[in-house]
């Protein structure tokens, strides 16, 4: 394990510097995540100053996006999730969603995603943003929190547009939020710890994006996020990744990616 020492605070990026509705959200939302977590950010060098990214994340609780949220914002750029379709349609919601920019993820075939991918990633480069995508899909259900078989939606979005995908792993929110338990209100700042790493190498598989190919540069994500987990906690990640399709066919659930 590499010893890493905190990030130091950037300079906003334009993004950032701009009046925007990110502003009064920041003004209630990091004070609140600050009352929960003692917040610690390590490889921030590693997300583009400005430009567009892809941040790939682990996912293992539900208060894990708000924690994504302000470490991203500490650093300087402003945090876009990926963001089911129907909700833009909720009247302030939607309102919300649009004005910071979040991109919205409508239900579609599988040739229609690949339009879509190239449409979002598009915008992403025009407009020089960022947005937070977890390959995993949904909370990890591997049984020690690591992450599971990911989707391909982070390396389709990033290939399509040549985007960096920045792997990032957090860790400690399970003490705030256990996965599918109830808020820890006490005792409060709990020590979490975020960790980016370096862009994943995609260079293989740009316009090569075969199923195969796709399935394999999301495995190669997957294995930098828990590779960094590693990292945070002390300990070396499982070779083999929980696949919620076979879960119960063997002892343990896990799957050969």
């Amino acid at each position: 394990m590499t010893a890493v020492s905190a990030s130091p605070r950037r300079r906003a990026s334009p993004e950032k510097a701009r009046p925007s509705a990110f502003w009064p959200a920041a003004l209630l939302v990091i004070p609140a995540v600050g009352w929960f977590a003692r917040l610690r950010v390590t490889g921030a060098e590693h997300l583009p100053a400005d430009g567009p990214y892809v941040l790939a994340p682990n996912h293992y609780s539900e208060f894990d996006p708000l924690i994504l949220a302000v470490g991203t914002w500490r650093i300087g750029r402003a945090p876009r999730f990926l963001a089911k379709e129907s909700l833009f349609r909720v009247p302030a919601l939607g309102l919300l969603l649009r004005s910071t920019g979040m991109v919205p993820v409508p239900r579609a075939s599988t040739a229609a995603g690949a339009k879509q991918s190239i449409a979002q990633a598009e915008a992403l480069v025009t407009h020089g943003r960022g947005v937070i995508v977890y390959p995993e899909g949904s909370l990890t259900r591997d049984p020690e929190l690591w992450p599971m078989r990911g989707k391909t939606g982070a390396v389709r979005l990033a290939l399509a547009g040549d985007i960096p995908v920045i792997p990032v792993a957090t860790w400690g929110v399970q003490h705030i939020l256990p996965r599918y338990g109830r808020l820890r209100l006490w005792p409060p700042r709990k020590r979490v710890e975020m960790r980016l790493g370096p862009p994943v190498d995609l260079a293989q598989w740009r316009g090569r994006t075969t199923p195969g190919n796709l399935a394999a540069a999301t495995d190669a994500v997957m294995a930098a996020i828990a590779d960094l987990l590693g990292d945070l906690r002390g300990q070396t990640p499982p070779t083999q990744r929980w696949n919620p399709s076979v879960h119960g066919q063997n002892e343990t659930g896990r799957l050969e990616p």
